[in-house]
């Protein structure tokens, strides 16, 4: 590997107290250092960068252009090593992270109401979860678990199938005509709300019961299930969502189904880790949970899934 043209946290450190200062004598002060010990570590951060970082102006130090725009990203650097490293102190020597990643609104709806007592069974284990929705590789992520929505397969990983789905169109209930809905068409002149992730779902829908129309692929699109119901209580259309993810919602009346036909999707939403991980204690003490919490009430509506073994995909939740 060839030289690396890396500046030390020091001479980053003196650089942006002296920026925020416009005093080296100031950003000595703080950092507990000599005047010329800071004027030489920004000397040496100049002669790497090989532009000049200040200016003195009547006695005074005034940023370069090029010393503001490298600020902006020494304090991006700085911020991200601080938490790192407070992120990692708060967990102590005998403490592991867990890092989880979800489909956004899977993870809200589905995940997160199964999290509760997991803290008491494993005090030692810290869950980092987060949202994905594009492919990744599970290594390079650093990913311990992935939940997922496909087919059941993931390069180098195990799948374990946790629920199937059915999808039906919800809105608000002032939307819905006063006669009611007749024909699964007539929901085209209520709005169709897109999903960005599943854009053949209405199509699918309106052709699973016979029906066509050119407007299946009209409306708002929407990244998330979260926004497109939320749109849908707003009053905005009709969304096409999986019943358990929006059961919350029928259930207080917020949401109603103006057209009672669902869908049975071909795929499903798994569970996944990295082969060699499987016997790792807090992976499996963390799949043991799931597992065990799998059928839990907060999964109304949602279907015992089958694993099936091709490429995976990751569309929203």
């Amino acid at each position: 590997m060839g030289h690396r043209h890396l500046p030390t946290l020091a001479a980053m450190q003196c650089f942006e107290a002296a920026a925020r200062h416009l005093s080296f004598t100031r950003a000595a002060d703080e950092l507990s250092l000599t005047q010329s010990a800071v004027s030489k570590q920004v000397a040496q951060l100049e002669a790497l960068l090989e532009q000049p970082l200040f200016r003195r102006v009547r006695q005074r130090l005034q940023l370069t252009p090029e010393g503001s725009l490298y600020l902006t990203e020494v304090r991006k650097t700085l911020a991200q090593v601080e938490m790192s490293t407070r992120y990692l102190r708060s967990y102590g020597g005998r403490s592991e992270v867990l890092n989880v990643t979800t489909l956004p609104t899977f993870g809200a709806r589905w995940l997160i109401p199964r999290l509760n007592g997991f803290r008491f069974r494993h005090p030692d284990v810290y869950l980092n979860i987060s949202n994905r929705v594009e492919p990744f590789d599970l290594e390079e992520a650093r990913v311990d678990v992935a939940f997922f929505f496909g087919h059941g397969a993931w390069p180098k990983a195990e799948c374990i199938p946790l629920l199937g789905e059915e999808v039906v169109p919800v809105c608000a209930p002032s939307v819905v005509p006063p006669g009611g809905i007749t024909d699964p068409l007539a929901l085209t002149r209520l709005v169709l709300l897109q999903s960005a992730t599943r854009p053949e779902a209405w199509h699918d829908w309106f052709e699973a019961q016979g029906a066509y129309t050119a407007h299946s692929y009209h409306g708002p699109r929407f990244d998330t299930f979260s926004m497109a119901l939320r749109a849908a209580r707003a009053g905005c259309g009709v969304a096409l969502v999986p019943r358990f993810l929006a059961e919350e919602e029928l259930e207080a009346g917020q949401l109603v189904i103006p057209w009672a036909f669902s869908l049975t999707s071909r795929d499903a939403y798994y569970l996944a880790y990295p082969e060699h991980k499987g016997e790792v204690g807090k992976v499996k003490g963390f799949i043991e949970w799931i597992l065990e919490h799998r059928d839990a009430p907060a999964q109304a509506g949602g279907t015992p899934a089958t694993a099936q073994r091709v490429a995976p995909d990751h569309r929203e939740d």
